[in-house]
């Protein structure tokens, strides 16, 4: 049953797909091949970038920029196509990124 609609990254996903069943695990392997933090960080990681209380960020902002972890200011424009940040603010992100590298 679905009980919240909050947008995840792939790295979060795998802690709901805990379980014994054959498709769960077929799941799980699927996701690890992309992955590229594990869960707890990617935690922590959204609670930084939350904390930075930028308005342009979005929900599904956060679960896209753990996903891809971008390591430059060209790909983090590709993220956030719909709004420009300014020089600051990408900044703080990379910063903040580059933490969980």
């Amino acid at each position: 049953m679905i009980t919240n609609t909050e947008p995840l990254s792939m790295a979060e996903t795998l802690k709901y797909t805990e379980g014994e069943k054959d498709s769960e695990e077929e799941v799980k392997k699927f996701i690890k091949k992309f992955v590229k933090i594990k869960s707890e960080k990617a935690e922590e990681l959204r609670k930084k970038l939350e904390a930075l209380d930028l308005i342009k960020i979005k929900p599904e902002n956060i679960a896209n920029l753990i996903d891809l972890l971008p390591e430059n200011q060209e790909n983090l424009n590709k993220i956030f196509s719909d709004v420009s940040l300014d020089e600051d603010e990408s900044k703080k992100i990379l910063q903040t990124i580059e933490e969980f590298k």
